[in-house]
C-alpha cells in the first residue's frame, strides 16, 4: 500500500513528542467536539427547562455510560490489536479485524438495546432519580437507547482509524455530529419544547450521520482505508474475534466498574435533593474538559505505545510515558487554577439557581484535585492499554471503581457523617489508587516482559 494514500501512520520512528502531539491535536478537537455538544445539551436544557432537566439528563448520561462502556471497551482492544498489526506490518490480520470488529460490534448494538430498553425504568429508580427528574430522564434514556447502534459503529470506526494513527478523520466525522447535535439542540428544546427527551435525539440523529457518512466517507476510500467493504470481509473472523473478546471484556468491565460507583455515587448524591444532583451534573460537565485532554494524550500515547510494542521498539515506549506526563502535569495545572479562580462564572453557564452558585467556590477545589490526579494517572493508563495488558486494566477498574470509590464514599459521606461533600471528596480521593497501580506498573517495568496479544 502507497504510503502518500494509506491512512495509516507509522509512528515508530521519528520525534516522539511531536509525533504525539501531532496524533494528540486531532484527537482533542475531536473530543472537545464531542464535549461541546454534551455540554450544549446541558446549557440548552438548563436554560430552558431548569434544574430538574439538568438532573434528569445528568442522570440518564450516567446510565447510558454504563451501557456504552461496552462499546468503550471493545473499542479500545481493537484498536490495541490493530496498532500491534500495523506495527508489525501485518495487512492481511488487519483486515481481518476490521471486518470482524465492525460485525460484531453492530450486532452486539442491536443485543444491548433490546437488553437497556427492557431495564431503563428499573435503573432510574435503583439510582434514586428524583422525582421532578424521573419522567424526563425515562425519555431521556429510550431515545439514547434507541441510538446504541450508531454510537457502536461510529465508536468502531474511529477506534480502528485511531489505531491506524489516523486522528484527522475522526476529527471530521465528530465535526458533523457536532454541528447536526447543536442546531437540534436548539430546534428541539428552544423551539418545540421537546425538554431532555429533545436533547436525546438531538445526540442520536448527530451520532446517525455522523456514522453513515464516516461509514461512506471510507467506502468511496476504501484503497487507502485497507478494507475493501466486500460482503465476505464482513465475516466474522474467530481468532480475530477471540482475541477482541478477551482483550475487549477485561477493560469494558473496568469501565463498567467505574460505571457502577459512579451510579452508587449518584445514588447517594440524589439523596440530598435537586440541586444537590444539578451541580454534580455540572461538576461531571467540568471534568470532561480535562477527560478530553487527558484522553486525547492517552489515545495517543497507547496507539504509539501499541505500534512500538508490535515493532519491538520497547525504548520509545519510555519516551512516550515520558512524553505524555509532563504534557498533562503542566496543562492540568493550569485548567485546574482557572476553575479554581472563577467559580461562580464558569458554573453560571449552566445554572444561575443562587442555591447552585453558592456551592461552586467549594466545590471547584474538588475539580482542581481531580485535574491535577489525571496528570498522574493517565499515563499509566496509557501504557497498560497500549501493551494490551487486559487483566490489569480490569484490576486497576475493580481496584478504584469499588474497593476505593464506594469505600471512601460510605466512609466519608455516610460513616462519618459530612454529608454531600464528603461524597464528593470520597469520589475524587478514589483516583489515588488508580494513580499508585498504574505508576507503580510502570515503574516496575514489568511491561518489558508482558506479551503482546497478537503474539498469543
Amino acid at each position: 500500500m502507497d504510503s502518500k494514500k494509506s491512512m495509516v501512520t507509522d509512528l515508530t520512528s521519528g520525534n516522539v513528542f511531536s509525533q504525539l502531539i501531532r496524533f494528540a491535536v486531532p484527537l482533542l478537537l475531536a473530543n472537545m467536539l464531542q464535549m461541546v455538544y454534551n455540554i450544549v445539551d446541558m446549557v440548552v436544557v438548563g436554560q430552558f427547562v431548569g434544574s430538574a432537566g439538568i438532573s434528569a439528563v445528568a442522570n440518564g448520561g450516567d446510565i447510558m455510560m454504563l451501557f456504552t462502556s461496552f462499546s468503550m471497551g471493545l473499542c479500545s482492544a481493537g484498536q490495541v490489536i490493530i496498532s500491534q498489526y500495523v506495527g508489525k506490518n501485518e495487512k492481511e490480520l488487519l483486515k481481518r479485524t476490521i471486518g470482524t470488529m465492525l460485525s460484531f460490534m453492530i450486532l452486539f448494538a442491536v443485543v444491548l438495546t433490546v437488553i437497556a430498553l427492557s431495564v431503563a425504568k428499573w435503573c432510574l429508580n435503583v439510582i434514586n432519580t428524583p422525582a421532578e427528574a424521573y419522567d424526563m430522564a425515562v425519555d431521556y434514556l429510550v431515545v439514547c437507547f434507541l441510538g446504541l447502534i450508531f454510537i457502536f459503529g461510529y465508536n468502531a470506526l474511529s477506534s480502528i482509524l485511531r489505531g491506524m494513527g489516523d486522528g484527522k478523520r475522526p476529527l471530521i466525522f465528530i465535526a458533523i455530529a457536532t454541528v447536526v447535535n447543536i442546531v437540534l439542540d436548539l430546534l428541539f428544546i428552544a423551539v418545540f419544547e421537546m425538554g431532555a427527551m429533545g436533547a436525546a435525539l438531538a445526540t442520536v440523529i448527530g451520532q446517525g450521520v455522523s456514522f453513515i457518512f464516516s461509514l461512506f466517507y471510507l467506502y468511496r476510500h476504501k484503497e487507502s482505508f485497507g478494507f475493501d467493504f466486500k460482503p465476505a470481509s464482513f465475516k466474522i473472523d474467530m481468532k480475530s474475534l477471540g482475541m477482541l473478546v478477551k482483550l475487549g471484556m477485561p477493560m469494558a468491565l473496568q469501565q463498567i466498574a467505574v460505571c457502577i460507583s459512579g451510579l452508587v455515587v449518584n445514588t447517594l448524591i440524589n439523596g440530598y435533593g435537586v440541586i444537590a444532583s444539578a451541580v454534580s451534573g455540572i461538576g461531571t460537565k467540568l471534568r470532561m474538559i480535562i477527560a478530553i485532554l487527558s484522553s486525547a494524550v492517552g489515545t495517543a500515547s497507547s496507539t504509539m505505545i501499541g505500534q512500538n510494542v508490535g515493532a519491538g521498539r520497547y525504548d520509545r515506549v519510555n519516551k512516550v510515558f515520558a512524553c505524555s506526563f509532563w504534557f498533562l502535569l503542566v496543562v492540568c495545572t493550569v485548567l485546574g487554577g482557572i476553575c479554581l479562580a472563577f467559580p461562580e462564572a464558569v458554573f453560571g453557564i449552566f445554572d444561575t439557581s443562587p442555591e447552585v452558585l453558592a456551592m461552586a467556590p467549594k466545590y471547584m477545589v474538588i475539580n482542581f484535585v481531580t485535574f491535577f490526579l489525571f496528570a498522574f494517572m493517565q499515563p499509566g493508563v496509557s501504557l497498560i492499554n497500549g501493551i494490551g495488558n487486559a487483566k490489569m486494566s480490569l484490576f486497576m477498574g475493580i481496584m478504584d471503581g469499588v474497593v476505593a470509590r464506594i469505600g471512601l464514599v460510605l466512609l466519608m459521606g455516610v460513616v462519618l457523617d459530612l454529608g454531600v461533600w464528603g461524597v464528593w471528596w470520597g469520589a475524587t480521593l478514589a483516583a489515588l489508587m488508580t494513580m499508585i497501580i498504574a505508576m507503580g506498573y510502570y515503574i516496575s517495568g514489568k511491561w518489558r516482559t508482558f506479551k503482546p496479544i497478537i503474539n498469543g
